[in-house]
């Protein structure tokens, strides 16, 4: 079922064009703004991975990937009820949640016709009662009956390399190994890894020795041999 925030995020990226949710060449494409495609994807990159690959042979594709940065947890009485509670959800997206996504993504960006845009949005997501099944804890047992979108916070668009590049800090060295990026990002090490592994495998980074046991990076664009 499609929630109110995918349907507001469609009709705010077609800018008034009236081809909404357009049977084109045996898929389903959310909104065609001129000659360009647009897909919004809250879900997993991954289950679109191959259907944006086939689309971009021959046509311009934006992507928009949404990540929730804000949200207001609205707490209703029952499905359809009245409002009895709300509260700011300690939860926060950021921008580097991108790579998350991205590891599923990197056979298809970068591609001269793709844009791949992060929006950092702010919602509201309304819940009901669940069916008691989490008796231990009965806090955490709701069902979610729509997501709202507040407002859009910022927009990111990837076209290049040197787009997402661009998301590694300058403070860092142009050779530098995985627990020197999750330092200077603020981030755990395994996050860092993805975020390597992304770049590398898009190109946006390339391995170019060892230290010790971890691997080195290099940010500067790869010579040609």
């Amino acid at each position: 079922m499609e929630t109110s925030l995918h349907r507001q995020l469609k009709l705010h990226y077609a800018a008034g064009s009236d081809q909404l949710e357009v049977a084109f060449e045996g898929y389903r494409i959310d909104a065609i703004r001129g000659k360009e495609l647009i897909e919004i994807q809250h879900g997993s990159l991954a289950a679109i991975r191959d259907k944006i690959a086939k689309l971009l042979i021959k046509h311009r594709v934006t992507v928009v990937k949404p990540i929730v940065a804000r949200k207001t947890l609205v707490k209703l009485d029952k499905r359809d009820g009245e409002v009895v509670g709300r509260r700011l959800s300690p939860k926060r997206g950021q921008l580097l949640n991108l790579f998350d996504e991205m590891v599923y993504f990197t056979r298809v960006f970068p591609h001269k016709r793709l844009t791949l845009e992060v929006a950092l949005v702010e919602v509201e997501e309304l819940r009901y009662p669940g069916h008691g099944r989490r008796r231990r804890h009965r806090e955490n047992d709701f069902q979610v009956e729509d997501q709202l979108l507040v407002s859009i916070l910022e927009t990111h668009r990837f076209k290049t390399l040197r787009d997402l590049r661009r998301l590694l800090p300058r403070s860092l060295e142009s050779t530098f190994h995985t627990g020197q990026l999750a330092k200077s990002l603020g981030v755990r090490r395994p996050i860092a890894q993805r975020i390597a592994y992304c770049m590398r495998e898009t190109g946006a980074i390339h391995i170019v020795g060892k230290q010790g046991n971890s691997v080195l990076y290099s940010k500067r664009k790869r010579l040609a041999a």
